[in-house]
């Protein structure tokens, strides 16, 4: 998938500085988080009881240095981002391989997402996004054979065009609930340097739903980050997106002081990861929810608590009635597809935290459940997902923009999903012929090092445990190099 996913996070993680800076992208495609946080005027942040006087008490964000000059004026946003991963495996162990493996063979590839963002702001409570997107190159076997896949860049369809598209077009609207104001961050997502304390902001367009939910800023961002699609975001959060991972929708976000509460519908894809989009919202639609906390849990350390759920309306299969087809031999073999068109539900919860530990470490965790029953259908397929990691920025060895991670990630799927791959069937990701069922065990580290201007380079490793939850194949060595421009 190639999508992009920046929102609001902790502002004294954020990856990004207060100005000639623009987000990540983390597609399935995504962006860098930019914090609601933020808004509540630094250099404290929730629950912080330092004083001016006080050194910092958690890791202070690098300013990101672009190859060209921004915009000064607040009025216009014109920036950009060009993100390069080349990944390799060597052979592994595989007794047998289906045709949605990842394959046991050597292989290499490099992939590619080149955006650029633009921004009119209208007045100091309405203003215009557009970002212009071009992904491409090439995913190790295709995109298939992991549930956490190791590039969240990657074009999974390698048919779909190559011609530069639109990846966000939305309308902004602030209203404003209080009349004190607070700093803003400026980013691509929001071009305003001050937002009323308490506030209702509404967007209307295309986007990514991890542009706004899910986010937190030690584990969202390809561009600086982890790469792996269930460490980057939940696994089990099957949201609404098309293949390259944008919907049609809406958000609202209501913000508080110390907490936020958001809203967000979108179109789901006629098929199963799927480019076209269903424009019958009566029909086919997904709701998600969430609810942030902005507080630690360690006295005195700041930190962030996400509560997310979803539901998702699509013409999704049930891997139980394509079992019993199956077993009755209406099918070769389970076909999670063989079916009119039905809408059926799907829907999941989520957690996501993020704590600071010291002046320059921070830690953050996921923990994903959907029901499992439904086809995975938009983003992968993960029915419950438990990731943990810790980040730091290169200020603590003398290297501000310097970043460095460490994340562990476990995804595994219900008992009919498991029977399905089983006896055969495939997903839109999966599918050896047969399984041999334990969790997928993901272990992944970066190094991302600021060489010139905005130039950064890094070495990334990922290391897989039962590679599409078999434990007859693998493990996997999975090697990485990324090149990231900011201009």
């Amino acid at each position: 998938m190639a999508a992009a996913s920046l929102s609001t996070v902790l502002p004294a993680l954020a990856q990004q500085s207060n100005a000639g800076q623009s987000p990540d992208q983390q597609l399935p495609n995504a962006p860098i988080p930019t914090s609601n946080l933020s808004n509540q005027s630094a250099p404290a942040t929730a629950g912080s009881t330092a004083t001016s006087n006080d050194p910092p008490a958690y890791p202070v964000p690098p300013d990101v240095e672009t190859l060209f000059p921004h915009f000064k004026s607040t009025q216009f946003w014109l920036s950009g981002q060009a993100n390069f991963i080349f990944q390799l495996h060597p052979s592994f162990p595989a007794p047998y391989s289906g045709v949605h493996s990842l394959r046991p063979i050597f292989e290499s590839a490099t992939s590619r997402v080149v955006t650029i963002y633009t921004g009119l702001r209208v007045n100091n409570s309405l203003e215009f996004l557009a970002d212009v997107e071009e992904a491409g190159g090439l995913a190790l076997s295709s995109g298939f054979g992991l549930a956490g896949n190791t590039d969240l860049d990657i074009v999974r369809n390698p048919l779909l065009s190559k011609a530069p598209y639109l990846a966000r077009g939305m309308v902004h609207k602030v209203i404003a609930l209080s009349k004190d104001k607070v700093e803003n961050d400026r980013s691509y997502l929001s071009l305003f340097d001050e937002l009323p304390r308490r506030r209702l902001e509404l967007r209307f367009g295309k986007f990514s739903m991890p542009d706004f939910f899910d986010i937190n800023s030690v584990g969202t961002d390809t561009k600086y980050q982890f790469m792996n699609w269930t460490i980057d975001n939940n696994g089990a959060w099957d949201y609404a997106a098309d293949t390259r991972g944008y919907t049609v929708g809406f958000t609202a976000d209501y913000e508080e002081r110390n907490w936020g509460l958001r809203f967000g519908e979108g179109l789901m894809p006629k098929v199963a990861n799927g480019i076209d989009l269903v424009y019958k919202p009566w029909e086919a639609h997904a709701e998600n929810y969430e609810f942030e906390l902005r507080r630690g849990f360690i006295p005195k350390k700041d930190g962030v608590i996400h509560l997310l759920a979803y539901t998702n309306y699509a013409n999704m299969g049930i891997y139980r009635d394509a079992i019993a087809n199956f077993e009755d031999g209406l099918t070769p073999i389970p076909e999670i597809t063989a079916h009119p068109w039905h809408i059926t539900r799907k829907y999941g919860f989520g957690v996501n935290l993020q704590q600071n530990l010291t002046r320059y470490l921070a830690a953050f965790a996921r923990f994903g459940w959907d029901n499992g029953k439904t086809e995975s259908f938009a983003y992968t397929e993960v029915d419950s997902t438990v990731d943990t990691g810790i980040a730091t920025y290169g200020s603590w060895w003398h290297r501000n923009q310097d970043r460095a991670g460490f994340a562990f990630v476990t995804n595994g799927i219900c008992k009919y999903h498991q029977q399905y791959l089983a006896d055969g069937g495939l997903g839109f990701l999966l599918g050896d012929g047969g399984l041999s069922y334990g969790r997928e065990y993901i272990v992944e580290s970066y190094y991302t090092a600021h060489f010139w201007r905005g130039l950064y380079l890094g070495p990334d490793l990922q290391h897989i445990n039962n590679p599409g939850y078999n434990r007859a194949r693998g493990p996997v060595l999975v090697p990485g190099f990324r090149v990231h421009l900011e201009f």
